[in-house]
């Protein structure tokens, strides 16, 4: 695909005019990779749009690339707070920012010329969504693991804001260097926010449970790249305990978990067990453990039963609601077959949960 912007002529933006959309793009010593993701912001489709890019602390010829663009393009701007970390530098970038829409990029991505065009005209036709992202293939291919590529395949299937509600607890539904949202909206719920947590799932967590639609577009738009030196892949903040932590914390407050119906954990191996005491900590013990394997059925844990699937079609009124902690590959579709088979609606009578 070509990514080298298409020849214009230079643009002079007057600084009382107010773009349709920003672009906030945080980097840190970033250049190997930004050119490609400035060219491939350069041509978009939409023209109308400001970049507000946050140097946050680069000792590299990160800042000086980007001056060179902006020799070129009058929509870029450049701040240099200094080191701030991920989180402080995309505040600072909204703070910045002057549209009333926003999107997120990385610097080591690349954007389709039509992403921000479509996520702009979808939030324009969807009043009701705060939050768009869309599709992503993973680049290089040759650096994307089979569990990686596994929880794209997942990610890229959670679409509409039905999808994103009911699947928001199984991991982060919405790849964060694909977000475009209303500025108020985020501004709302408190910014992004930085501590012991992954910020992108966190604040996905914190849209949904004020009420805030997400959704996410079904074309990719965006080539996520992977490699060992994300943070992702190195900050204790995206580690599989801190995920846990703050999807118990947000999952024990979901509305759907104090309708009064009692609670059951599919799953009672050791590693489901593991996953699920945050949850029971937080007020949620469940009245059984459902579960296949024949030589756990019969048996109780911490004096919970463990049962077999069919227990829970024995005309239980009310009707259980069913978290499946279940994470094997393969599972949860084969899961959530069985549940449905018995009637129980995805959202409505159980969700999976990471």
């Amino acid at each position: 695909m070509g990514l080298r912007p298409r020849p214009r002529p230079p643009m002079t933006i007057l600084s009382t005019h107010t773009p349709a959309l920003s672009v906030v793009l945080p980097f840190y010593n970033a250049e190997a990779t930004l050119d490609e993701t400035l060219a491939s912001i350069a041509a978009q489709t939409l023209v109308d749009f400001e970049l507000v890019a946050i140097d946050d602390g680069s000792s590299d010829g990160s800042a000086a690339l980007v001056r060179r663009w902006m020799a070129r393009d009058g929509r870029i701007r450049l701040l240099q707070p200094g080191h701030q970390g991920v989180v402080g530098a995309m505040n600072s970038g909204l703070a910045a920012a002057r549209a009333a829409v926003v999107a997120r990029m990385d610097a080591d991505d690349r954007m389709y010329p039509q992403r921000l065009a479509a996520q702009l005209a979808y939030l324009d036709a969807h009043p009701g969504v705060s939050l768009v992202g869309c599709q992503v293939r993973l680049i290089p291919p040759e650096q994307v693991t089979a569990g990686f590529a596994e929880y794209i395949r997942w990610q890229n299937q959670v679409l509409t804001p039905e999808d994103v509600h009911d699947e928001i607890y199984v991991e982060l539904p919405i790849a964060n260097p694909t977000i475009c949202f209303r500025r108020a909206a985020v501004a709302a719920v408190g910014g992004f926010r930085d501590g012991d947590f992954p910020e992108d799932y966190e604040l996905q967590l914190r849209l949904h449970g004020a009420g805030h639609a997400l959704a996410k577009l079904p074309q990719v738009l965006l080539d996520w790249r992977e490699s060992s030196g994300r943070l992702t892949r190195t900050d204790p903040r995206y580690a599989r305990e801190a995920f846990d932590r703050i999807r118990a914390l947000w999952l024990a407050r979901d509305a759907r978990l104090h309708g009064g119906r009692p609670l059951v954990f599919w799953g009672a191996g050791r590693r489901t067990r593991q996953r699920s005491v945050r949850l029971i900590a937080l007020g949620h013990t469940p009245c059984a453990y459902v579960d296949i394997d024949p030589r756990k059925i019969g048996n109780a844990i911490a004096g919970v039963p463990v049962v077999a699937p069919q227990w829970l079609d024995q005309g239980q009124q009310p009707r259980p609601f069913v978290l499946s902690y279940v994470s094997n590959h393969g599972a949860r579709e084969l899961i959530a077959a069985q549940l449905q088979a018995m009637g129980y609606a995805r959202g409505r009578d159980y969700l999976m949960v990471g």
